[in-house]
C-alpha cells in the first residue's frame, strides 16, 4: 500500500539519517536503496511504502517511528498551523544572531595581524557554522542576517586563499559571496568580491582586467561605502602599472575627495571598512609603482609615521609594505642604495606574504637592474624568506 506523501516522514527520516552520521549515499548502501530514491523520500517528492519505512526503521534502529508516519493520517489543519507558526519562529535566537555579527568583525580585524594559515580555519568554522544555521528554522529577517554574514566570511575566506594563492578555492568562494550577497541585496559584499577580483589579478599582470572590475565594483558600491572607497584606490592602482601618470593622479585626487571628511573606524584594522589613514599608504604605493617624482616624499612620510623606531611599529605589515614602496620610489631617484636596505629590511620582517612577494620581487629587479653592488644582499634575504623557505608572520592586503 502507498500512502500520501507526508512530508514529516521525509524529515524525520534526514534527522534520524544526520544523527547517525550517514549521508545519502551510506544510509543508501546499508539500506539497499538508491541514493536518488532517498533524496526523493527525504524531499517529499515520493511517497514511501509501508514497507520502506519499515526497513529504514530497522536499518536506522528508530523503533517503528518511520513506520508510524506512513501509517499516521495527514493533519492538514495543524500543518497550516505549523506553517504560520514557523513564520515567527525560529530556532536561532538573537544573541546567537549578535555574536555570528561580532565574530565576523573579529575575524576581518585579525586579518591584517594573523597568518594566512592560522586565520583560514577561523574564517572556514564560522562560515561552516552559518551555513547550518541558514539550513535550520529561520524567520525571514534572520535569513538576511545569516546571508549577509555568510557573505562577508565567504569574501574574506577568498581573500585568505588569495594570500595563500590558492586560486581555485578563491575563485569558488568568491562565487558563493556573490551568490550569498545577491540573495541578501547587499551591494557592499558584491562591490567587495568585485574589488578582491581587481587586487588578484593585478598581483597576476592583468591590470586592464584590473582597472575593469575595480570600476564595476564602483557602480555596484553604495554610495559613500567603503568598498567604493578601496575600489577607486584599486583604479588607481591599476592606472599606476598600466604607466599612465595622469590617470593615476585623478584616481588617487577621487579617493582624497572620498576620505576627506571621513571619520576613523572604531576598528581601523578592520579589512571591510576603511581606514582615512590608508589613504597615504596607498597613495605611496601607487606612486611608485608610476614612477611619480613625488612617491619619494609620499612614501618617507607615510614609513615614518607608521615606524617611528624603526621596530616594525603597531602595524607592522603596512610597515613592511612602505618599505618596499619607498624602496622602490629610491631606486627611480638614483637612490639604489637605501632601497637595498629598505627592501632587506621589510623581507627580512616575515611580513611579506605569498600574494604580495612579487612586489618585492620587483624591488630587487629594479635594484639588479641599477647595477649597484648591495644588490647581492637583497637576493640573499629574499632567497632565504622567500614564500614556502619561511613561515609568513602576517597576511596580506588587496
Amino acid at each position: 500500500m502507498v500512502s500520501s506523501v507526508d512530508p514529516r516522514f521525509g524529515v524525520a527520516l534526514r534527522e534520524f539519517r544526520e544523527q547517525r552520521g550517514l549521508s545519502l549515499r551510506s544510509l543508501g548502501q546499508r539500506a539497499h536503496r538508491s541514493k536518488s530514491h532517498l533524496h526523493e523520500l527525504e524531499a517529499g517528492l515520493k511517497a514511501p511504502t509501508v514497507d520502506t519505512a519499515c526497513h529504514l526503521d530497522r536499518v536506522l534502529d528508530v523503533g517503528g517511528a518511520l513506520a508510524r508516519l506512513v501509517d499516521a493520517p495527514i493533519d492538514h489543519a495543524a500543518e497550516a498551523g505549523e506553517l504560520r507558526a514557523r513564520v515567527a519562529a525560529s530556532d536561532v535566537s538573537a544573541d546567537v544572531l549578535d555574536r555570528i555579527e561580532q565574530g565576523v568583525d573579529d575575524l576581518a580585524s585579525a586579518y591584517p595581524t594573523m597568518t594566512p594559515a592560522d586565520l583560514l580555519p577561523l574564517v572556514r568554522r564560522h562560515l561552516s557554522y552559518v551555513g547550518r544555521l541558514l539550513e535550520g528554522r529561520v524567520t525571514l529577517a534572520q535569513r538576511r542576517r545569516l546571508l549577509v554574514a555568510g557573505g562577508w566570511l565567504a569574501v574574506l575566506r577568498a581573500t585568505v586563499h588569495i594570500d595563500l594563492r590558492q586560486r581555485t578555492a578563491a575563485v569558488a568562494h568568491l562565487r558563493a559571496a556573490r551568490d550569498l550577497a545577491e540573495h541578501a541585496e547587499h551591494g557592499e559584499i558584491q562591490a567587495w568580491c568585485l574589488e578582491t577580483r581587481a587586487w588578484d589579478v593585478l598581483t597576476q599582470g592583468d591590470y586592464q582586467g584590473a582597472l575593469d572590475l575595480s570600476r564595476q565594483a564602483q557602480r555596484v558600491a553604495p554610495r559613500g561605502s567603503s568598498a567604493r572607497i578601496q575600489a577607486t584606490a584599486q583604479e588607481a592602482r591599476a592606472w599606476a602599472r598600466i604607466g599612465d601618470v595622469g590617470a593615476t593622479r585623478r584616481a588617487l585626487d577621487r579617493v582624497e575627495r572620498l576620505t576627506a571628511n571621513l571619520p576613523a573606524p572604531e576598528r581601523a584594522e578592520h579589512h571591510y571598512r576603511y581606514d582615512p589613514a590608508k589613504a597615504a599608504a596607498y597613495a605611496a604605493t601607487t606612486l611608485a609603482w608610476a614612477g611619480d617624482p613625488g612617491a619619494e616624499q609620499v612614501a618617507r612620510a607615510v614609513l615614518a609615521e607608521l615606524d617611528p623606531y624603526g621596530d616594525g611599529g603597531a602595524r607592522p605589515r603596512r610597515s613592511a609594505s612602505a618599505r618596499l614602496d619607498l624602496g622602490l620610489a629610491l631606486v627611480a631617484a638614483g637612490q639604489p642604495d637605501e632601497a637595498v636596505a629598505l627592501g632587506a629590511q621589510a623581507v627580512a620582517s616575515g611580513r611579506v606574504v605569498p600574494s604580495n612577494w612579487w612586489r618585492a620581487a620587483e624591488l630587487l629587479a629594479k635594484v639588479e637592474q641599477s647595477g649597484v653592488p648591495e644588490a647581492v644582499t637583497l637576493r640573499d634575504v629574499c632567497t632565504e624568506f622567500a614564500p614556502g623557505r619561511r613561515p609568513s608572520a602576517d597576511s596580506a592586503s588587496g
